[in-house]
């Protein structure tokens, strides 16, 4: 066994400690209540990155939460990687329905439950735990490493474009390897080649200047949330079709190369519809249902408000009515020209006796394709077969890491998703975890591919 192996198990208990430290922070990063958790959290990361002999560690200002750097830099000749994470957190809301308090964490069957767990403080602290183990037993690193982790990604990102435009020389490297991610299943690997892009929205319709009595008025004047059901009825047709026009127009279809590697991935519909607890799968009609879920693009509600919501009854006719819109995106589609078509979209399709006004949120990100044969994703590809003893499946995903678009446009690199998290683990929902063997793999998995990278 390697040096940095031996130590990996020797401090493991220690390991689970500092975890369980960091899940304790309730970084939520959409909420202003919580801006002083996400600093802390911040504060937490870069003191373990100092403990694990990194160099110019430092906390950095963006315009929203801030960003933490490090690097190590002494492998002369050989490559830079930026290691990328994120430590803040969604809400952790309905709290009701935890087993055990969101942010405190407590191990069952192996299994570590907290708010954030899974995604993404598991895998951002590996990366760490590793460097962290071949500094102790080699006393150097085989190739040059950045770390880069920041405060925003489960709202989008919004602050890093421009930060990362503005301090290129913390970003140069040779390729981008994100600890945000995960594998297929605990004893699949996989190579996630492909993900969603995203653009938000809120649909505001307002009528009266105020809430009207229901009988007094009702029949005379327009209900705003009646207005706003035919809207958003008008966003697709009854087979799960689209209906936004030009929706489709930037999308890139796929080839049968993609097809025929989507089609190799285990999916049996039936266990996938049981296991959601519905009583059918639907969606755009010529399409599997991984092809639905990781390479077409999709628009969906996500929440609507309007009128009373108490128990009982008011008869009102409510003054405003609202939804929020998000759509995931594929290449090469991009989000500022998805919210100029709902808009027009929005204006066509609004009945008389409301006002409208479609408002572009600041969660967006394009979608994001790597090249199989990258070769970032060929060394991911050795050490997960070596790992898991049978070689990883070639995936996309349905969702969004807006930093990996980012790094594409403004530095011209690409980013390999090498992160253990998976999609039974309950992220974004209570009762979120972690397995602890995926924490103890990620942290072995990393240090071989630092090793693997080198060659």
């Amino acid at each position: 066994m390697s040096g940095w192996r031996k130590h990996l198990e020797d401090v493991q208990e220690g390991s689970l400690d500092d975890l369980k430290a960091l899940l304790r922070i309730p970084s939520v990063s959409s909420l202003p209540a919580h801006s002083g958790d996400v600093r802390l959290a911040a504060e937490w990361t870069a003191r373990r990155l100092e403990r694990a002999g990194l160099e110019n560690v430092a906390i950095r200002e963006t315009a929203g939460h801030p960003v933490v750097t490090a690097d190590w830099l002494h492998a002369a000749d050989r490559p830079t990687i930026l290691i990328y994470g994120h430590y803040d957190v969604q809400p952790a809301d309905p709290l009701e329905l935890w087993t055990s308090p969101p942010f405190e964490p407590e191990i069952r069957d192996d299994r570590i439950y907290a708010r954030g767990a899974n995604d993404d403080k598991g895998n951002l602290l590996a990366p760490i735990l590793a460097v962290e183990a071949m500094l102790t037993a080699e006393e150097s690193l085989p190739i040059n490493v950045r770390f880069f982790f920041e405060g925003e990604e489960e709202i989008g990102s919004p602050s890093l474009p421009r930060y990362v435009a503005d301090n290129p020389h913390l970003f140069d490297c040779d390729t981008v390897v994100s600890a945000d991610g995960g594998q297929f299943s605990e004893d699949i690997p996989a190579v996630l080649v492909g993900l969603k892009g995203l653009a938000a929205a809120e649909l505001v319709v307002t009528g009266p200047d105020r809430d009207l009595h229901s009988g007094v008025y009702g029949g005379a004047v327009q209900n705003p949330i009646h207005a706003l059901a035919h809207i958003l009825a008008s966003f697709r047709d009854i087979d799960g079709t689209i209906a936004v026009e030009g929706f489709y127009d930037q999308v890139l279809p796929l080839t049968e190369d993609e097809r025929r590697h989507i089609a190799t991935v285990p999916n049996d519909p039936d266990q996938y519809r049981d296991d959601l607890g519905v009583d059918a799968l639907y969606g755009e009609p010529g399409y599997s249902t991984l092809e639905r879920a990781w390479a077409r693009p999709t628009l969906e509600i996500n929440g609507i408000t309007g009128g009373f919501q108490g128990d009982g009854v008011k008869t009102v006719i409510p003054q405003r009515a609202s939804a929020k819109i998000t759509c995931r995106l594929v290449p090469d589609q991009r989000p500022s020209d998805i919210i100029d078509r709902l808009r027009r979209h929005v204006e066509r399709h609004t009945p008389p006796g409301v006002r409208v006004e479609l408002q572009a949120l600041d969660s967006s990100a394009n979608p994001y394709l790597v090249p199989p044969n990258h070769p970032g994703n060929l060394a991911a590809a050795d050490v997960l077969s070596e790992l898991y003893g049978r070689d990883p499946l070639w995936i996309r995903s349905g969702g969004s890491i807006p930093v990996c678009g980012i790094f594409r446009a403004v530095l011209g690199v690409y980013t390999v998703i090498f992160a253990f998290a998976l999609e039974d683990e309950r992220q974004h929902s209570p009762d979120e975890f972690f397995r602890l063997s995926s924490f103890r793999r990620a942290q072995v998995a990393w240090g071989m591919l630092i090793e693997r990278m080198a060659c």
